[in-house]
C-alpha cells in the first residue's frame, strides 16, 4: 500500500525557495522521517546520498577534520560511490543530533556551498541542544513532522472518501451515507493512531494484533532511549513521569498533578524529566490560560498544564485501551473519560495553527479544552467524544467574553448556530479551512 504525506509539498516548497538554507525535519522517533525525506529525494532528484550517523559512527572523522566543504563533499562522495551534484542530488543526513561536527557544517553548507540541497532529520536533536551543544544559529531551517493526521490516514485507508472530505466548502449536513462511513474510519483511525508501521499492520495487513504488536515496540523503544541518551540521575524521573500519562488523563480534571507521578513529588525535583520528554517531541504540553488575551502566550499560567502524549495510537496501546471497543458502539471515546478524543484534536490542532493551544478555567465553574489564536482572534473549543453534547463550559466562556466564534467538536454532524460551529470530529483537519 502506497502511504503519502502532505508534508511533501512543504519540502517542494522549501526546495524552491531563492533563500534556502540546509533543512531539519524534527519529529519524535518512528514518526516517519527518514521514509519521508527518501520519498521527497526519489521524488524531486536523480540521486541520494545518505548517511546515518547512528548506524555509521565512523562518518563522525571526516567532520572532525575539516570545515572545508569541497573537501567534505569530496570525502562523502567516496562514501557514496556516487557523484554528488548540486540540482541532481539530495544530500540526506540522518540522525545528525549524533554528530555535533555534522551539525556545525550546516553553516559552512549555508554560507559557501547554497547550491546543494541539504535535508537532516534528529529525533533527538532537542534533547541534545538541550545539552549545550553548539548550533549553527541562522543558518538553518526547520521542520516538524508529526504523526499522520487522520485526513493522511483517510487518504490510504479510503482515497473517494478523503477526496470527499477535502472538496467541503459549505457548511452544510453531511449526507448519512458519507457520515457513517467517515465515522467507521475515524473509528479505526484510533487503532493504530498516526505512526506509519501501525497504519500499514492495520490497512495494508488488516491485522489489529499485528498493529498492537508495532505500538507495543515503538512505546518499548521510547522507554530505551530514556536509559540510552538520558543522564543516569533523571532516568528513573523520567520513566515514573512518563508511566503516569495514563493516569493524569483519567481523571476528570486533567491538570499536570506531580503527586500522581510520586507520592510526595515536587516539582522542581522533575522538571528535567519533563523536559527530556518534551524536547524529544514523545509529549506535548499544554499550559492554562490566565485570560484569553493576545497573544495567548502572554497570559500562561505556567504552574498549571496538561500534559498529551504525541500520538492517540500510542497513548490508546499505552493505556491497555483493548481494540475489542471498536466495535462496542462509541465505548472507546466515552470511556477514559474523553482523554483519547482530545489528544485526537490536539494533534490535528498542532499541524493548522502556528499558536500551541492553550485551555481557560473559571475556578470550578467551567473548563474550556482548547483556546486557539486564529490570526488575532481567540477561539474558544470544546471536545465531546460522542453526540452528548450537554456542557455548559463554552457557554460560561461566551457569557464572559462574547467570543467571535466558539468551537466544538463531536459525532453530529457539521452545523452552524449563531456563534457555534459544530464540526464532526472526523473533520477537525478541515478546521483552519472553516475559520480562514
Amino acid at each position: 500500500m502506497e502511504i503519502n504525506r502532505s508534508a511533501l509539498s512543504q519540502l517542494q516548497t522549501w526546495l524552491n525557495s531563492k533563500t534556502r538554507k540546509p533543512l531539519i525535519l524534527q519529529g519524535a522517533r518512528q514518526v516517519g522521517k527518514t521514509w519521508l525525506l527518501k520519498k521527497f529525494g526519489a521524488l524531486c532528484f536523480e540521486n541520494i546520498a545518505y548517511f546515518n550517523f547512528d548506524e555509521q559512527p565512523e562518518l563522525k572523522q571526516f567532520f572532525e577534520q575539516t570545515k572545508d566543504i569541497q573537501r567534505l563533499l569530496s570525502n562523502l562522495t567516496l562514501i557514496n560511490g556516487k557523484p554528488i551534484e548540486p540540482q541532481k542530488t539530495l544530500v540526506f543526513f540522518d540522525e545528525i543530533q549524533e554528530c555535533n561536527d555534522a551539525l556545525n557544517s550546516l553553516k559552512y553548507f549555508c554560507e559557501n556551498a547554497p547550491e546543494y540541497a541539504v535535508v537532516c532529520a534528529g529525533s533527538l536533536l532537542g534533547v541534545t541542544l538541550a545539552r549545550g551543544a553548539s548550533f549553527p544559529v541562522g543558518k538553518v531551517e526547520f521542520m516538524t513532522i508529526y504523526p499522520f493526521t487522520f485526513s493522511e490516514f483517510l487518504q490510504s485507508a479510503d482515497p473517494r472518501l478523503a477526496d470527499y472530505l477535502a472538496s467541503i466548502r459549505t457548511i452544510e449536513p453531511i449526507p448519512d451515507l458519507f457520515f457513517n462511513q467517515l465515522i467507521d474510519h475515524y473509528k479505526m483511525y484510533f487503532l493504530s493512531g498516526g505512526m506509519p508501521e501501525a497504519i500499514l499492520a492495520l490497512l495494508d495487513h488488516k491485522d489489529v494484533e499485528l498493529t498492537q504488536r508495532v505500538l507495543k515496540n515503538i512505546l518499548d523503544a521510547y522507554s530505551l532511549d530514556f536509559s540510552k541518551h538520558a543522564d543516569k540521575a533523571t532516568i528513573p524521573k523520567i520513566a515514573l513521569l512518563w508511566n503516569s500519562i495514563p493516569s493524569q488523563l483519567s481523571r476528570e480534571n486533567k491538570k499536570f498533578i506531580y503527586q500522581t507521578v510520586k507520592q510526595g513529588a515536587r516539582t522542581r525535583e522533575y522538571e528535567d524529566a519533563l523536559s527530556w520528554l518534551l524536547q524529544a517531541g514523545l509529549i506535548h504540553k499544554i499550559f492554562c490560560c490566565k485570560k484569553p488575551g493576545l497573544p495567548l502566550s502572554a497570559y500562561d499560567d505556567l504552574s498549571a498544564f496538561k500534559i498529551y502524549m504525541s500520538d492517540v495510537g500510542l497513548l490508546r496501546r499505552f493505556s491497555a485501551l483493548d481494540p475489542v471497543a471498536i466495535r462496542e458502539g462509541n465505548r472507546l471515546f466515552t470511556e477514559f473519560k474523553g482523554a483519547l478524543t482530545e489528544n485526537y484534536v490536539l494533534q490535528s490542532l498542532l499541524t493548522q495553527f502556528e499558536v500551541t493551544p492553550r485551555y481557560w478555567t473559571s475556578g470550578n465553574q467551567a473548563e474550556v479544552d482548547f483556546i486557539i489564536q486564529v490570526g488575532n482572534e481567540i477561539v474558544p473549543v470544546e471536545v465531546k467524544a460522542d453526540e452528548n453534547v450537554a456542557g455548559k463550559s463554552l457557554n460560561v466562556y461566551d457569557k464572559q467574553f462574547s467570543p467571535k466564534r466558539r468551537l466544538r467538536y463531536s459525532l453530529k454532524n457539521l452545523k452552524q448556530d449563531g456563534n457555534l460551529l459544530n464540526i464532526p470530529l472526523f473533520m477537525v483537519d478541515n478546521t483552519k479551512q472553516f475559520l480562514a
